[in-house]
């Protein structure tokens, strides 16, 4: 009995997180005119997929600004993790005065948000000729305190015998956490690229400010300029827009969810 209430309450749970999108792509192929009728239809009466589907295509370079958020999102990745394993890795392993220190520093950069430090960027960016270009998106996230605490969580549960015996090897510690830790981080670096992923995916607040160019534009800052290129106010292509921008998230999404979970449950080495 505890068991079906379970599943009820979760199916709800489900259903309620599931509706959006569901109406989302039911907007996005329906007509003008039946996308403001009264009544609420998820199946279309009139089919116009195909139209709003091309203009999503067609009023912005959709297939650029898909590519430009997942290059900016893989870039972010991987510099995130080539700069916070090794700090994870020092601050995990090895003893030096006023580690606790830099790792509290660490933790209260945690509570700093990009937009308590958006106009000395901006401005370092203007000084620098940065804006409108794909590395003023990629710069200022390239060090993450969150990738530095996740990961010295992991590195923490690895034995220091490990550490030990490649130090024994005659390997440097350089070589320790690029051919020791890195093989061994992989659950943990592919749950923080799912964070990661979808924070920058989704990202409208600094490439709103950053960018003016449409063919820079990553995907929400696209369907902001896609909804500035309609003729009033197009929800059906809107919508369209809208989910061609989702689909990509959503995949990558199901892909890596088990990377996801291995990284989030796991807390020392496999066996």
């Amino acid at each position: 009995m505890m068991r079906l209430l379970r599943l009820l309450v979760l199916s709800a749970g489900a259903a309620l997180v599931l509706f959006p999108f569901v109406f989302m792509i039911s907007t996005s192929l329906k007509s003008q005119s039946e996308v403001f009728s009264a009544g609420l239809q998820l199946i279309p009466v009139t089919w116009d997929a195909a139209e709003n589907y091309s203009k999503a295509f067609s009023r912005i370079p959709m297939l650029q600004v898909l590519g430009n958020g997942a290059l900016v999102c893989a870039l972010i990745v991987v510099f995130q993790v080539l700069f916070a394993l090794p700090a994870a890795y020092a601050l995990a392993k090895l003893r030096f005065p006023g580690r606790d220190a830099l790792f509290a520093l660490v933790m209260l950069g945690l509570l700093v948000p990009i937009h308590a430090i958006s106009i000395p960027l901006y401005a370092a960016a203007r000084v620098s000729g940065l804006l409108n270009t794909l590395a003023v998106l990629i710069m200022p996230f390239t060090l993450s305190v969150f990738a530095i605490f996740l990961f010295r969580q992991f590195v923490k549960a690895i034995p220091d015998d490990l550490i030990l015996a490649a130090r024994s090897d005659g390997l440097s510690e350089s070589a320790i956490v690029w051919r020791v830790l890195l093989p061994n981080a992989w659950p943990a670096a592919s749950a923080f690229a799912v964070f990661s992923v979808v924070a920058h995916w989704n990202d409208l607040y600094w490439p709103l400010i950053a960018i003016s160019k449409t063919h820079l534009a990553t995907p929400p800052l696209g369907l902001l300029f896609f909804r500035a290129a309609e003729v009033g106010d197009d929800y059906g292509a809107l919508m369209a827009a809208t989910v061609v921008v989702t689909a990509p998230l959503v995949l990558f999404f199901l892909f890596a969810q088990r990377l996801f979970i291995d990284g989030m449950t796991m807390t020392g080495l496999k066996g």
